[in-house]
């Protein structure tokens, strides 16, 4: 099988020569992996790691001008929302992340205060034409295109703390920002899906609707402000022949059953060590989605040894790939620059051995 096709497989939970890996990383740790390699180009750290991986394309920007930082290093992805950030060091400098320092509609407090003094992004600001060619450029690896993640931008131009006071104290104006924030991300995704003609094999329809030790909103705040916003996001993709992938970070356990019922295709990152998120209980809904991530890169892959992380690596395929179809191997999230190079390589053929 083609990296593609084995990816695209284990998406449709169809049978599978091996299980297919992915890879996630900050910058950093990518660049240790290609002086590993004694390569330059990430295409050719793939071939050499052996990693299916799935391969994101976006259109071009060309809207107004926004904070944007170096090639290279994080960039601020969603600078176009009038988001602001900082340079953070961490890891003892190994690392740098941009944390965000200014929400641009934090201090308004009414409908009418945001129409007045806030520019909401338009479709108008993006090139779909280039969106064909870039599917089309590495046809062995499926292709992702499309991110939607309403509380995720609600939260970043409200900042956390306003925007899940918002929902408990000023519904209306949630429901305002929500829908502003939908009504662009829906043009933008319909002008996507169209100029693919058909090469996006899989967006994402996302959020981090959870923390370490539980859910970040309630259940009952799920179903009145997100439930029916993500499934028009799914029944979109869905009707344009494209694969759902929901990323959602932290303990999601009693959200999970939803999510499956509102159509996602797979379930990343699999955090299984935090509270309530029984790696078993998971699996069970291996009958209906897929399954991406679930190797932990908060302990095992930083801290542990090689051998850790094979056990680690032998637990997921034991479970969330049971029936040897179904699971995408991958950390659960970027892996961090103080993870060792020899547990990544670890992770991978295990991977390969085990899958």
């Amino acid at each position: 099988m083609t990296h593609r096709e084995r990816v695209l497989a284990a998406i449709d939970r169809r049978p599978l020569d091996r299980l297919p890996t992915d890879y996630w990383g900050t910058p950093e740790t990518t660049n240790a992996l290609l002086a590993h390699f004694g390569v330059t180009e990430q295409m050719e750290l793939w071939r050499k790691m052996d990693v299916d991986k799935i391969v994101g394309v976006t259109p071009e920007y060309v809207g107004p001008a926004f904070e944007y930082h170096p090639p290279g290093r994080w960039t601020n992805p969603f600078g176009y929302w009038g988001v602001k950030t900082r340079e953070i060091p961490y890891s003892d400098g190994e690392g740098v992340y941009y944390d965000i320092c200014y929400s641009p509609v934090r201090e308004m407090a009414s409908i009418e205060e945001i129409e007045a003094n806030y520019t909401w992004p338009s479709a108008d600001w993006f090139d779909f034409s280039g969106v064909a060619d870039a599917c089309g450029a590495h046809p062995e690896y499926a292709v992702e295109a499309g991110y939607v993640s309403a509380l995720y931008m609600y939260q970043n131009i409200r900042g956390v703390d306003q925007a899940l006071m918002d929902f408990a104290a000023d519904p209306d104006l949630a429901e305002y920002i929500l829908e502003r924030i939908c009504d662009f991300l829906y043009e933008y995704n319909v002008r996507l899906f169209e100029s693919g003609r058909g090469g996006i094999d899989i967006t994402q329809v996302t959020d981090d609707f959870g923390m370490q030790s539980g859910l970040m909103i309630s259940p009952d705040t799920f179903d009145r402000f997100f439930a029916k916003r993500m499934k028009r996001f799914i029944d979109l993709a869905h009707d344009a022949g494209i694969r759902v992938f929901h990323h959602d970070d932290g303990a999601i356990m009693d959200l999970i059953p939803r999510l499956v019922e509102l159509g996602i295709d797979v379930l990343n990152p699999i955090q299984w060590r935090l509270p309530g998120m029984d790696l078993e209980r998971i699996a069970s809904f291996g009958d209906r989605i897929a399954f991406h991530g679930g190797i932990d890169n908060q302990e095992v892959l930083p801290f542990g040894t090689p051998q850790d992380v094979r056990d680690e690596v032998a637990r997921c395929v034991e479970t969330l790939g049971r029936g040897e179809t179904g699971y995408v191997i991958a950390p659960c999230h970027n892996v961090q620059p103080n993870t060792p190079v020899e547990n990544i390589l670890a992770l991978y053929e295990a991977a390969r051995e085990l899958g």
